[in-house]
């Protein structure tokens, strides 16, 4: 299968990454969203990517992103697209409703990827018309750095959708390690465990927000500790996540902590916004 056009849907911070990620091997993108806000911003966003991705690498790609990138808020564009990445906010309601939508609009031959860190690729395969042709691909933030994701195998999954998945990563010098589809699947049952923990040492004041990073970074070689990696994700998808992870396993050690339901509350999401366990000037 050639793939020539890919869509990506949600043009927040994931959907940025993923768009520059294969804009920059040469694939055309379609970028949708339902705020023209928010494909505004995201346009800035990704001309600033480029920019310290060619500062920092010499050998990054000369073409110009930008070019490779169409914004829309038609949804109705991905039609023409080969494969597509769905990235919006990790709440099933939500993605529920998009994916009755894209159900119309889908092309037949199109593969589709769910960008998501804990919501079942089963279900949401459920809604489309070839449910086979759906798999998941949990990027890691930002993705234009992190070269190696979960690729989530459904349970209508076929070996084809696997390969080409696989082979189409390759092609942006990206690795796939093939997950079964069940909540949070490794990387995030694991890592919104300890996040949440961390959460709650703070909230009971064991230690400060530094101290518990410098724990992880300096006792154990972490490159950033669990609160600094929580304003990275942003706490708002934390807070998703561990709720869809405490519906799914109805396990009580999924159960937010209350600090970080307060912190959302409040709008202090993290990077994206400014303000979360830190203080961020983005100017």
């Amino acid at each position: 299968m050639t793939i020539k056009t890919i869509a990506v849907i949600g043009a927040g911070v994931m959907g940025q990454g993923v768009a520059y990620q294969f804009a920059k091997y040469d694939y055309n993108i379609i970028l949708v969203d339902v705020s023209d806000e928010t494909l505004t911003n995201a346009r800035k966003d990704i001309r600033n990517i480029e920019r310290l991705d060619k500062m920092l690498h010499k050998s990054a790609s000369t073409v110009n992103v930008l070019d490779k990138i169409s914004f829309t808020t038609d949804l109705k564009q991905v039609a023409a697209a080969d494969f597509i990445i769905e990235n919006i906010t990790e709440n099933i309601s939500l993605k529920e409703n998009l994916y009755k939508q894209l159900k119309e609009v889908v092309a037949d031959h199109a593969l589709l990827a769910v960008n998501t860190s804990a919501v079942s690729v089963t279900r949401l395969a459920s809604f489309l018309k070839h449910p086979q042709q759906v798999m998941g691909i949990h990027f890691m933030n930002p993705v234009h750095l992190k070269p190696t994701v979960e690729v989530i195998r459904g349970y209508h999954t076929t070996a084809a959708t696997i390969d080409t998945t696989q082979a189409l990563l390759a092609s942006v010098k990206m690795t796939g390690v093939v997950v079964n589809d069940l909540p949070g699947f490794v990387s995030n049952r694991v890592l919104m465990l300890t996040i949440n923990e961390a959460v709650f040492t703070l909230q009971d004041g064991v230690a400060t927000v530094p101290d518990i990073d410098k724990i992880f970074k300096e006792c154990f070689g972490h490159k950033m500790g669990p609160l600094e990696t929580a304003d990275l994700i942003g706490l708002d998808t934390i807070l998703y996540t561990l709720d869809v992870l405490f519906a799914s396993y109805n396990d009580t050690k999924f159960r937010p902590a209350p600090l970080l339901k307060k912190m959302v509350d409040a709008g202090l999401h993290g990077r994206k916004t400014r303000e979360g366990f830190y203080k961020y000037d983005l100017n």
